[in-house]
């Protein structure tokens, strides 16, 4: 780049990544101070009118793309003419990355795919189709959480190697590329599911299917041969698992998926029965698990061949019948609320937490940085007002921070950690915010006598959306006065 900063606000630090339309920078936000991603768009094709209108085109469709598993689109814009959209920048690893230490676990590459196929599904919902779903594509945050990115934004004249064109248009990286793609036809959100197909396949198998001496020899493959079998290169997937790699993988269109909330069903019922089969589930597939309807698992998709046997579909039904006492199992381990070991984190975003004041307090308390408190940055927290005693100078009886699952969950505990320990609080719940304390349904709490403490939810199995962290006492600050300080709140389920 010729440009140190972008709209006087992006200043760019270094050169992460690029390819034959566009090249990404990290950057540093100057307004709101953190750091992004920015996506430039390369010099020599901003001067092709087509390119860059689909640039623009395809930027504004992605800003409008909000999703859990989808890079944030942070802001779009140009500098002398070169269109640019900035990102969320991710912290952690490609899924490539991840595969090349070697085949996942069954059961977390099926929740993955699961993760794929949400933000994929999302994105189709909104008629914008990916184009290159690969696990270059997708990143691993800090969380284990996939997120996926790069929608199509490049994907409009020929690029260097490793991509195939037709008639000048790219249509796909050829290890993942579906057959229509190859063959130059129309791309469609079928084509997105194939690609989804050779990732699963790649995770479980640790490998991608089809190797050749060139690009081109690659893609053929994808239109003419049909796909190892997944069972025998890795015996413990079961018969189900390997029938949605199969499905996904149909080079004719009326037998592979026809949406990927269809092939994402599938794969939930799936996990659930791998989860029964194992005994239990460890890292994102027990996120994913908790996040299913109560009613997943009853069934297991058939095998498009008629290769399953009566004995072994007796079997599937038995075990997926049991599959719901397993998983309830996983998550009644950790219904002390206190061993973080047996409890995985409930991922909320930047905006699901506010503060809570209600009368006779003001109605907010340090709003802005409330934040903070989910910006898993231990140097930033939100604090409370001074007050000249412990409690809060008699002028209220405590002030709080709730956090927004989004949706009724079951939340076993609440870690906390602080800056300066030694204060007190009650924990409550609701699914709907009160007006008053007195509303709110108590679930817990204890005294903050360490800088960093999980307290038990005793919510049993009801769900919740809403949890309050109601600050009863103070503690004695530097400056001879009263408050306390959270400077992160992280669920635990």
């Amino acid at each position: 780049m010729t440009v140190n900063t972008l709209n006087d606000r992006y200043r760019i630090e270094e050169k992460i990544g690029s390819g034959g339309m566009a090249t990404v920078y990290l950057a540093f936000d100057q307004t709101l101070e953190r750091t992004v991603a920015v996506k430039v768009m390369n010099q020599e094709i901003s001067s092709d009118p087509s390119a860059l209108e689909r640039f623009r085109r395809e930027a504004r469709a992605v800003a409008r793309l909000s999703h859990p598993h989808v890079v944030m689109v942070i802001d779009a814009g140009e500098e002398d003419g070169r269109p640019y959209i900035v990102f969320e920048c991710v912290k952690g690893e490609t899924l490539k990355e991840r595969i090349r230490r070697g085949p996942l676990p069954v059961s977390e590459a099926i929740a993955y795919a699961i993760e794929i196929g949400r933000a994929l599904e999302a994105a189709h919902e909104r008629n914008l189709v990916h184009r290159d779903v690969k696990p270059q594509n997708v990143l691993i945050d800090e969380e284990d959480r996939a997120k996926v990115t790069d929608f199509g934004i490049a994907r409009s004249v020929e690029m260097d190697d490793g991509q195939l064109t037709a008639a000048g248009r790219v249509v796909g990286t050829t290890d993942y590329i579906s057959p229509e793609q190859a063959l130059g036809l129309e791309v469609t959100p079928q084509s997105d599911i194939y690609s989804l197909g050779i990732v699963l396949y790649e995770m479980l198998i640790g490998e991608i299917p089809f190797k050749g001496e060139n690009s081109v020899n690659v893609a053929m493959k994808h239109v003419r041969d049909a796909i190892p079998d997944v069972q025998k290169r890795r015996p413990e997937a079961s018969a189900a698992l390997a029938a949605i790699v199969e499905r996904a993988t149909a080079k004719q269109l009326d037998q592979r998926y026809r949406s990927a909330g269809e092939m994402v069903g599938d794969l939930e019922d799936v996990l659930t029965y791998e989860v029964a089969r194992a005994g239990g589930s460890e890292g994102e597939a027990t996120a994913v698990l908790r996040q299913l309807p109560s009613d997943a698992g009853r069934k297991a998709p058939s095998r498009r061949r008629g290769a399953f046997r009566a004995a072994w579909v007796l079997a599937a039904i038995a075990l997926a019948a049991v599959a719901g006492l397993v998983i309830n199992r996983v998550v009644d381990n950790g219904s002390s609320g206190t061993s973080e070991a047996k409890l995985s984190a409930i991922r909320l975003g930047n905006g699901h937490a506010q503060d809570y004041d209600p009368p006779p307090g003001g109605g907010a308390e340090n709003s802005a940085a409330v934040p903070l408190v989910l910006d898993r940055d231990r140097q930033s927290y939100w604090s409370t007002e001074h007050y000249s005693s412990a409690e809060f100078g008699n002028l209220k009886d405590g002030v709080g921070v709730y956090l927004d699952a989004g949706r009724p969950i079951v939340a076993r505990a609440i870690r906390i950690l602080t800056p300066a320990s030694g204060w007190a609080l009650d924990l409550y719940v609701a699914n709907r915010v009160p007006g008053s304390v007195a509303d709110w349904t108590r679930v817990g709490g204890g005294g903050m006598d360490s800088d960093r403490k999980t307290l038990g939810l005793d919510t049993g199995d009801q769900r919740f959306r809403y949890f309050l962290v109601w600050i009863t006492k103070l503690v004695k600050d530097g400056q001879g006065q009263f408050s306390a300080s959270i400077s992160e709140l992280r669920l635990l389920g």
